[in-house]
């Protein structure tokens, strides 16, 4: 968290912040959007009751009477005069600090850290807990789920909200002679991105282990926040061409075709690694000057090898009556191979909109607040 200080001046009026040692000054058009003013502020919803966009750019600030440390009344070229406290300034400039950052991990991540029972989902602390992991790590395994079919889709509300695709609500993963789908058969599956052909991809995705008979079908997980941070710093030029470069990406069923367009590495505003779209199944190399290709393709083919390389992956069997629920995009997914002549081995699958844990986690963090306050 940052410190911030407020610094008001009167002659000529200004105000600026000071945060982790640097001066900003705020510009009175950013200013007079904050008004807080009941006439311009619905404090119950934080909706403004007026038009910012109309706002005249070459706005002014007239005047700044300071009232304590963090409040003054200020008044705009516009006629509009209000009390501000500059407290929201926290929240503003530390816009990421409602919810855990994200670590990026490697091989050595201690599993048992990530795993809770799903039957503890419905204590406010615990169920807090395990989102906090997820919002840190990308991913949790839930144990204790039950086996009987559709208990995903309980999981998924307890999380998010169901996105249906034209698989369905949900889908079934098991080995069929007519299979649409590397994933409906025992082949290995590596490190992937389900569905990069949508637009926009499923953000969450559930897995839950009905029945697992098998030796082989480990399921794998690799953090594309640590391989992109390994790439970046040894080849940056590749790391930008993956990052800017938009790629097709297509699917084909009866009756059904799907393509988007984008790039390998998402990224934030700020350059920080959002995740992926990564599936070597589903991509197309894009048309580039010869050279530019080349360097495209071995810093795509260096990726993958990060991907497979052991010392960032983690497996593990998935058993009946356990879930994992994973950042689609953030951590990456694959399977080894299996026999599924050694027994049954039934999955059932969804998706859930990647904002639904941080929902969650900002009302849970309201209702133990409301808890501890009755109490």
């Amino acid at each position: 968290m940052k410190n911030i200080e407020v610094i008001f001046e009167q002659a000529p009026p200004a105000v600026s912040v000071r945060a982790d040692g640097a001066i900003t000054e705020l510009p009175a058009l950013w200013l007079r959007e904050r008004s807080q003013d009941p006439t311009q502020l619905d404090h119950k919803t934080q909706q403004r009751l007026f038009d910012s966009h109309a706002i005249d750019p070459e706005i002014a600030l007239l005047a700044v009477e300071p009232v304590g440390a963090r409040q003054a009344r200020l008044e705009f070229s516009d006629g509009h005069r209000s009390l501000y406290d500059f407290s929201f300034l926290q929240a503003e400039l530390d816009a990421d600090d409602a919810f855990p950052a994200a670590q990026g991990w490697d091989s050595n991540l201690d599993q048992r850290s990530v795993r809770f029972g799903w039957p503890n989902m419905q204590v406010p602390e615990q169920f807090l807990a395990a989102l906090d992991t997820y919002l840190r790590y990308g991913f949790i395994v839930l144990t204790q789920v039950p086996t009987e079919p559709e208990s995903i889709l309980d999981v998924a509300a307890q999380f998010g909200y169901l996105k249906e695709t034209n698989f369905g609500r949900y889908f079934e993963v098991y080995s069929r002679p007519d299979a649409n789908d590397l994933a409906y058969t025992g082949v290995h599956l590596g490190p992937h991105t389900d569905n990069p052909y949508r637009d926009p991809v499923p953000g969450i995705q559930l897995l839950h282990c009905l029945v697992n008979e098998t030796s082989g079908g480990l399921s794998t997980l690799v953090d594309s926040v640590s391989v992109v941070r390994e790439l970046a710093a040894t080849d940056p030029q590749g790391y930008r061409l993956l990052k800017d470069t938009s790629v097709k990406y297509r699917f084909i069923d009866k009756g059904t075709e799907l393509v988007s367009h984008k790039p390998i590495i998402k990224t934030d505003e700020h350059g920080r690694t959002l995740g992926m779209h990564y599936s070597p199944r589903l991509d197309g190399l894009p048309l580039l000057p010869i050279e530019q290709m080349k360097a495209y393709h071995r810093a795509r083919k260096r990726l993958g090898e990060l991907f497979c390389d052991p010392a960032y992956e983690i497996r593990f069997p998935l058993r009946a009556g356990e879930l994992m629920l994973f950042d689609n995009s953030r951590v990456l997914h694959g399977r080894s191979s299996f026999d599924p002549s050694e027994g049954p081995r039934h999955l059932q699958g969804c998706y859930i909109d990647l904002d639904g844990p941080r929902e969650r986690y900002a009302s849970t963090l309201i209702q133990l607040k409301t808890i501890k306050e009755v109490a």
